[in-house]
C-alpha cells in the first residue's frame, strides 16, 4: 500500500456513476416492482452501499477507510432504457474515496443485473466513472 501517514487528514469526497442498459419492458418491470427477486432499486441500493463499505477487501492495495456518509440514488430513466446509478462517498481521511464510490456503483449494477437477468438477459453495464472528486492535494476534478 501507498504511505499516506505524512498527509493531513481532509475532507474528501467522490462521485462515481454507471448505468444498466436493458429492454423497455425489462424496466417496467424494475418500475412496476414487479422482479420475481423483489424490490430492484432498493436492493441495489443497499448494495452498493455495503460495498463502499467493503472496497478494501476487494481492491488488492486499497485502504481501509472510515467512510462517514454513502449515499446511492438509482434513477429510472426511459429514454436509456434502464438506470443510471450515482453514488457519493464521503471521508475524513488521508486518502481519496474514488475507489469506494466506484464500488457501490459497480455492484449495485450487477444487482440490478441478477435481479432482473431471467427476463433480459442483454442488459448493459455502462460508463461507470468517476464524475467529481473534491479534496486532498490534486484538489478537485468534474468530468466534462
Amino acid at each position: 500500500m501507498v504511505d499516506v501517514s505524512a498527509k493531513p487528514a481532509t475532507e474528501r469526497v467522490a462521485v462515481a456513476e454507471g448505468r444498466v442498459v436493458m429492454k423497455p419492458e425489462t424496466l417496467a418491470i424494475v418500475q412496476a416492482g414487479e422482479a420475481k427477486k423483489g424490490d430492484v432499486l432498493g436492493t441495489a441500493r443497499i448494495a452498493g452501499i455495503m460495498a463502499a463499505k467493503r472496497a478494501h477487501e476487494l481492491i488488492p492495495l486499497c485502504h481501509p477507510l472510515l467512510i462517514s456518509k454513502v449515499s446511492v440514488e438509482i434513477e429510472p430513466d426511459e429514454v436509456l432504457p434502464g438506470v443510471t446509478v450515482r453514488a457519493t462517498v464521503k471521508v475524513t481521511g488521508q486518502t481519496g474515496v474514488e475507489m469506494e464510490a466506484l464500488t457501490a456503483v459497480s455492484v449495485a449494477c450487477l444487482t440490478v443485473y441478477d435481479m432482473v437477468k431471467a427476463v433480459d438477459r442483454g442488459m448493459r453495464i455502462e460508463a461507470v466513472r468517476v464524475v467529481e472528486k473534491a479534496g486532498g492535494a490534486s484538489g478537485s476534478y468534474r468530468a466534462e
